[in-house]
């Protein structure tokens, strides 16, 4: 059984539909997937619809943004199987506005540089909840003025060390308050892509404060990362997840659905995790009861 556990549609920066990112899974046989889009829960009720449609296994999920105050690191949560939605939604909602005020910010700063309409960019961001980098770029390349997503145009605007830089950092949520909300939804917690934002020193703290999971196997992960990742999740019992972190035409290197997945056993305890907390709960309440 292939399980994706992180894929992106067009409702954030994924460049294909709900419908057309299920129908590609099931073309490559992948039988679960999970609708992962950025502080964007919008797609999870049609997605379980489409995909029994299709065969395939859709997974409630959002990649939720937030940031360590004390580092100043990005960090991203994946949240899973959340029973309370409403939980999420008020922290996607302030996230979605902090990532559209910087969007537009950007955006303006673009068409001040290029000689072009903004009302290009935000076609390019047609069907999405928000505006990302990769639809600036979109509408570049349509311009002629950049000849890909991820190419020399993309760094000289949204590298913050470069002096070219238009990069605007959103204000998003502290990480802790982040996983608060995931616990509060009934939800499972698990950290995306640690190796991408560097996110090593922290995993202790953030299993300190609720953090179920590690999301081990990813486009980003190295062989040496993929190893120490699995060492620290199997030390302190971790849920261990993969995905491919799919976007499409957006993707920052050339791979599909389900080229990197969650192994068989790995899924399996993820959707049986909730179930395997609360046997463990009512057998810790008879024990108190009993002693």
């Amino acid at each position: 059984m292939i399980g994706d556990l992180h894929c992106h549609t067009k409702l954030s920066d994924g460049t294909l539909g709900l419908e057309e990112l299920i129908a590609l899974a099931a073309k490559r046989k992948v039988d679960a997937i999970a609708i992962t889009d950025h502080d964007c829960i919008a797609g999870t009720v049609r997605g379980k619809i489409i995909g029994e449609r299709h065969g395939v296994k859709v997974i409630p999920g959002v990649e939720l943004s937030a940031v360590d105050t004390k580092s100043g690191k990005n960090v991203h949560i994946l949240a899973y199987l959340f029973d309370k939605p409403d939980r999420i939604e008020g922290l996607c909602h302030r996230n979605a506005l902090a990532r559209k005020k910087a969007g537009q910010y950007m955006m303006l700063k673009v068409a001040q540089r290029y000689p072009m309409a903004a009302e290009l960019i935000l076609k390019c961001a047609t069907g999405s909840t928000n505006l990302f980098k990769q639809h600036i770029m979109h509408a570049l390349m349509q311009c002629g003025y950049a000849l890909s997503i991820y190419g020399s145009a993309y760094y000289e605007l949204f590298d913050p060390s470069k002096p070219t830089s238009i990069a605007v950092q959103p204000k998003f949520a502290d990480v802790y308050e982040v996983l608060t909300a995931v616990k509060d939804a009934g939800g499972i917690s698990v950290l995306a892509h640690p190796a991408l934002y560097d996110n090593f020193d922290i995993i202790e703290d953030l299993i300190d404060n609720g953090l179920n999971g590690i999301e081990v196997w990813h486009p980003t992960c190295s062989k040496e990362n993929e190893q120490r990742l699995m060492s620290i999740a199997k030390a302190h019992k971790l849920l261990m997840t993969g995905g491919s972190d799919f976007h499409g035409m957006y993707n920052h290197g050339q791979w599909s659905i389900g080229d990197y997945s969650t192994p068989k056993q790995n899924l399996s305890e993820l959707l049986n995790y909730k179930t395997k907390i609360k046997r463990q709960q009512k057998k810790l309440a008879e024990l108190s009861e009993t002693g």
